[in-house]
């Protein structure tokens, strides 16, 4: 009765293992899930952000011409007033642009990088 007994825990054995195995494959596909939402969120937050940045630079060109159309009508002090409104829409259009950049430079290649690095250990961990 001894072998049957090592038998039987044997495939409780194996058993668990195959659990294991099943339990960490759906973590595995979870961590995946999430990283693509988490890097699709970051794409599209990062390319509203370079659209905004976008549209900031165009008023900052738009009030960059009627500065000079002033300055160049009239020579007084409202002229500067518009001159300052350019600067700030460009710095407004810059600090967006960065944040795009790195919003972007974060969420590319839109591929699981951890989930498949984690599915690579444990196939290996597997294997040995």
């Amino acid at each position: 009765m001894a072998p049957r007994n090592g038998n039987q825990r044997l495939g409780v054995a194996a058993k668990q293992v195959a659990e294991h195995a099943s339990a960490l494959t759906r973590l595995e596909v979870e961590l995946a899930q999430l990283e693509l939402k988490q890097k699709a969120q970051s794409l599209g937050l990062g390319l509203g952000l370079g659209a905004g940045a976008a549209v900031m630079a165009l008023y900052g060109l738009g009030f960059l011409l009627a500065t000079a159309a002033a300055a160049l009508a009239l020579v007084v002090d409202w002229w500067l007033a518009l001159l300052i409104v350019t600067g700030v829409l460009f710095l407004v259009a810059g600090i967006a642009a960065a944040l795009a950049s790195n919003r972007l430079r974060n969420a590319t290649p839109p591929v699981p990088e951890q989930a498949i690095e984690e599915a690579k250990l444990t196939t290996e961990a597997i294997k040995h």
